[in-house]
């Protein structure tokens, strides 16, 4: 059962009509959208199909452009004039059945005049419309796709514009995650430089903070904290002096000889 009803008079803007139905179809699926012959399978009765699909659709376009009223039929009359017009009909049915019917009104299109309406279609000039510039299609095409998953939910659950944005923005989050990480943190036995001066995060063997050639008891937050006279990494271990970080900071530093019979020992 289609949504979208695609209604145009045959002489005025049918190519903008023919734009609308192909965009709508792209965004929300061919069986969506009914738009003249195309929609109707081979063998099926044109105007039976007509009136079936304007019954049971959720919204009707009207595509009105500047020779809408004007355009005549075959005895020379303007066609809107005829009962028979399916142009007429198709709107008819759709304000009788209170179904939603949107006009839009293409390029120089003015506002409808109810002067110019048969009796039948006078509430036409009174329903919101909406304009289609050729020279802004993309964006008008975009924002009447938009009005439509917004109006009708069966739409906006297939909207597949919609899906992809979602996906494009869930595919940009893990990017922003790992620009946005924080810090960079050292494994202690990595560590091949002595670093002079400063605080900052250790991880590795040893987590929590160093505070390296500290000038006095150094109060960090919760946490371990480890203070040096000059703090040192390499392959195998690290000097420190441990503090528990809760006030208080007891520092304890390795005599000079046992240093040596470390690094002797390397």
């Amino acid at each position: 059962m289609p949504n979208v009803f695609v209604n145009y008079r045959t002489g005025d803007e049918e190519s903008v009509a023919t734009m609308i139905a192909r965009e709508l179809a792209r965004r929300f699926g061919s069986e969506r959208i009914f738009f003249a012959s195309n929609s109707i399978e081979l063998g099926h009765r044109f105007p039976a199909e007509l009136v079936r699909a304007v019954e049971e659709c959720d919204a009707l376009l009207a595509v009105v452009g500047p020779r809408w009223v004007e355009v005549r039929g075959a005895d020379g009359r303007p066609a809107l004039e005829s009962e028979q017009d399916w142009t007429r009909r198709e709107i008819q049915t759709a304000l009788d059945r209170g179904i939603l019917v949107i006009p839009v009104l293409v390029g120089r299109a003015t506002r409808i005049d109810r002067t110019v309406l048969p009796d039948d279609l006078l509430e036409l000039a009174d329903c919101q419309y909406r304009r289609f510039d050729h020279r802004n299609a993309g964006a008008d095409l975009r924002a009447l796709g938009d009005a439509l998953a917004r109006l009708l939910p069966d739409l906006g659950a297939v909207d597949r514009d919609d899906r992809a944005e979602r996906e494009r923005a869930k595919a940009k989050t893990p990017e922003k995650s790992a620009q946005d990480g924080g810090p960079t943190r050292m494994r202690t036995r990595d560590v091949e430089q002595r670093v002079r001066g400063g605080i900052g995060n250790l991880n590795g063997d040893l987590s929590g903070t160093f505070v390296n050639e500290p000038t006095g008891p150094v109060n960090t937050g919760r946490g371990h904290q480890y203070n040096a006279p000059y703090f040192e990494g390499d392959n195998t271990g690290v000097q420190f002096t441990a503090g528990d970080n809760s006030g208080t900071v007891h520092q304890r530093f390795e005599r000079e000889r046992e240093r040596r019979r470390s690094d002797d020992g390397r």
